[in-house]
């Protein structure tokens, strides 16, 4: 598998790509072009030009949940080509946060069917060679549980949203399970432990994704316990990880530098 971070928060130095607070990978497994987010605006297609990737030959759009900050690329990709689109139930249900503000698709579900070939998936589905679309994410961990941000639009009324169709990729890999997260709204450690039930498999060679981790607080410390566990050999927390969260980690995991332009290999 090779996968190429299209968007991230963070940039490289001496790598001319644009940034912005959202995220979208660009994944091939054997002949499958698959884009995993498409970030918040169109920075995705921007960086797909400039690093030599054409968007017509993807085969298959995968969404890890409706957030704009990672469904707001899908306006851009409106009339170039009828993707296939992979997501989970009320993916592109109107969202709001705290104050009002729109927080999710700018797409409807009623626009997305109009120029996507969409695919509705509640469980494990098989995407690939190797890579697995896990569906929506059950609780595993009792320290990861789930709270809401802001409101999602249940039968006309506006509920406290909970994100349950956060998702993430699995990739069957020689040595092990390699992890692709969004923003794990689902707890990045029960997005693992669901992965190896649903692979039968238990050894974690790697994880890249945001994590949603934001402050140093008890659950970060038993994320930090878990993942030391796992003795996961790569790490590159990324996105909603805060930094310092991320020196946190730092000082009992190996966790690795992520920005737009990073390219991984995966056996």
């Amino acid at each position: 598998m090779k996968l190429k971070v299209l968007v991230d928060n963070n940039t490289f130095i001496d790598m001319y790509f644009l940034g912005e607070p959202a995220l979208s990978f660009y994944i091939e497994d054997e002949d499958k072009k698959i884009l995993f987010d498409t970030g918040y605006s169109d920075a995705f297609l921007k960086n797909c030009e400039t690093m030599g990737i054409d968007p017509a030959k993807i085969d298959l759009i995968v969404l890890s949940h409706g957030h704009n900050d990672h469904s707001g690329g899908l306006r851009y990709l409106k009339g170039k080509k009828r993707f296939k689109l992979i997501a989970g139930p009320d993916t592109f249900n109107r969202r709001k946060d705290d104050t009002g503000l729109d927080i999710g698709s700018p797409l409807s579900v009623n626009e997305i069917r109009d120029h996507f070939d969409l695919s509705i998936m509640d469980e494990p589905v098989k995407i690939s060679e190797h890579l697995i679309y896990l569906g929506p994410i059950k609780e595993e961990l009792p320290f990861e549980k789930r709270y809401a941000i802001g409101n999602i639009c249940e039968d006309d009324s506006m509920v406290p949203d909970k994100i349950l169709e956060d998702s993430a990729l699995v990739y069957q890999g020689r040595d092990g399970l390699f992890i692709i997260t969004g923003c794990s709204h689902a707890g990045i450690c029960s997005i693992i432990e669901y992965a190896k039930k649903v692979c039968h498999e238990d050894k974690i060679t790697g994880v890249i994704g945001g994590f949603h981790l934001l402050e140093v607080n008890d659950r970060l410390h038993q994320t930090i316990d878990y993942l030391a566990k796992q003795d996961i050999e790569l790490l590159y927390p990324c996105h909603c990880v805060s930094l310092c969260a991320k020196i946190e980690m730092g000082k009992r995991l190996p966790i690795r530098e992520v920005g737009t332009g990073l390219e991984l290999e995966v056996l």
